[in-house]
C-alpha cells in the first residue's frame, strides 16, 4: 500500500535526522594539551579546512603535525589547552602561538580556537577563551592578536569582541581558497 504525501514526508523526515549529541559546557573539563590529544585536534582542524574559509589551509594536517606544534608551543611555555567531554572526547581545541618570530614580537602572539561542529553555540569557544587568556598573562604574554576571515567567521568575530578584542584592521583579498579571495580582519588585546 502506497504511502499518502504526509506518511512520506514524515517518513523522509525521521531517516534524515541525525542523532543529537547533547553537550553541556559545564560537564566539559579545559585541561592542557597532550600528544595523545593530536590525532582528534587534526580531526576537529580538517573539517575546517575541508569544509569552511574559516582557516586559509587548503590541505588537511595529521596527527604529527599537531604533536610538532604542540611541542614548539611547550618549548616556548605558551598555552596549548583542550576542552574534554564527560566521554572523554575533544570538543574543541585553542593555543596562542608567536605573532612574528622577530625578537621585539617575543610578548605578542596569535589566539587559535577551533571547536567540533557539535560544541558550536554552547559557550565552549567562550570558556576556552577565557582560560587561554588567563594562561597567556601567566606566561607573560602582554598582547594577543586574532587573525580572523572576512567571511563566515562571524561568531570569532563576535566572541573575540565579548573579550574586549579591538579591531585594528583588514586585509582584503589576501587568501584564495574555494576559488574565491578572501580576507582577514585583525583584532588585538591587550593583557
Amino acid at each position: 500500500m502506497p504511502l499518502d504525501s504526509e506518511s512520506r514526508w514524515r517518513l523522509v523526515r525521521k531517516l534524515k535526522a541525525k542523532p543529537v549529541v547533547e553537550i553541556t559546557v559545564e560537564e566539559t573539563v579545559i585541561r592542557l594539551a597532550t600528544q595523545d590529544d593530536m590525532a582528534q585536534v587534526s580531526e576537529i582542524y580538517n573539517y575546517y579546512v575541508v569544509n569552511s574559509v574559516v582557516t586559509f589551509d587548503i590541505e588537511k594536517t595529521n596527527a604529527g603535525y599537531w604533536v610538532e606544534k604542540l611541542e614548539y608551543l611547550q618549548g616556548l611555555e605558551l598555552p596549548f589547552i583542550v576542552a574534554l567531554s564527560s566521554s572523554g572526547n575533544i570538543l574543541g581545541f585553542a593555543y596562542v602561538a608567536p605573532w612574528r618570530q622577530k625578537a621585539a614580537y617575543r610578548r605578542t602572539v596569535e589566539d587559535t580556537i577551533y571547536l567540533r561542529p557539535a560544541a558550536i553555540g554552547k559557550r565552549l569557544g567562550t570558556k576556552l577563551l577565557t582560560e587561554l587568556i588567563d594562561l597567556s598573562k601567566k606566561a607573560g604574554v602582554k598582547e594577543i592578536v586574532a587573525v580572523i576571515s572576512d567571511k563566515g567567521a562571524d561568531t570569532s568575530i563576535a566572541l573575540h569582541e565579548s573579550f574586549g578584542f579591538k579591531r585594528q584592521g583588514h586585509l582584503g583579498k589576501v587568501g584564495f581558497k574555494f576559488n574565491r579571495w578572501l580576507g582577514t580582519v585583525l583584532m588585538q588585546k591587550s593583557l
